[in-house]
């Protein structure tokens, strides 16, 4: 189920192709027609030998959930060792990205997240199926919940999710978290 492709919660392509061309048109990634030679594309050719990053760079839902936990990691000011390291079990756990790619990663979505909004990253899962948008509430909440105390700007970020991806705060707990 998590990781992309895999279990009953698998993309069909067509809806895949269709997100892809949406998340990369929502960071500017569609064509050249933002920036000549195209900022997303320079960026990706930067952290293009990680296989960490390519598989991030090649997967917009997965783009799009990463830099939601990043956003959930610096919600509340800080990005505390135990956050990062929920964000890492992550990663690895549910995606299979390997340990020593974690930095490649980060820094690959600090380049691009700048041009990403929130509501554009969420805006990805609105149709994805439920078990799916609920996977991403458990990896939000795992995060918020990782140093032991939840920020009014994390329970901010999370109740916000939750409402755009139509969900109940009880999907945001369950098997995964």
């Amino acid at each position: 189920l998590h990781r992309r492709g895999a279990g009953s919660g698998a993309l069909r392509p067509c809806q895949d192709r269709l997100r892809k061309e949406q998340f990369a048109r929502s960071v500017g990634a569609a064509g050249e027609s933002h920036m000549a030679g195209g900022v997303f594309s320079q960026i990706r050719a930067l952290f293009d030998g990680d296989p960490g990053v390519r598989l991030v760079a090649d997967d917009p839902v997965l783009s799009a959930e990463l830099l939601l936990l990043f956003r959930m990691i610096l919600a509340d000011g800080e990005a505390s060792e135990l956050e990062m390291d929920v964000f890492g079990r992550i990663c690895r756990e549910s995606f299979g990205i390997p340990d020593d790619s974690i930095e490649a990663v980060v820094a690959y979505l600090s380049e691009v997240g700048y041009e990403t909004t929130g509501s554009q990253a969420i805006a990805v899962f609105q149709d994805l199926d439920i078990e799916r948008r609920r996977s991403l509430a458990r990896h939000m909440a795992e995060i918020a919940k990782a140093d032991h105390s939840l920020a009014e700007r994390e329970m901010r970020l999370l109740r916000r999710s939750l409402e755009l991806l139509n969900l109940k705060p009880e999907d945001a707990v369950g098997p995964e978290a």
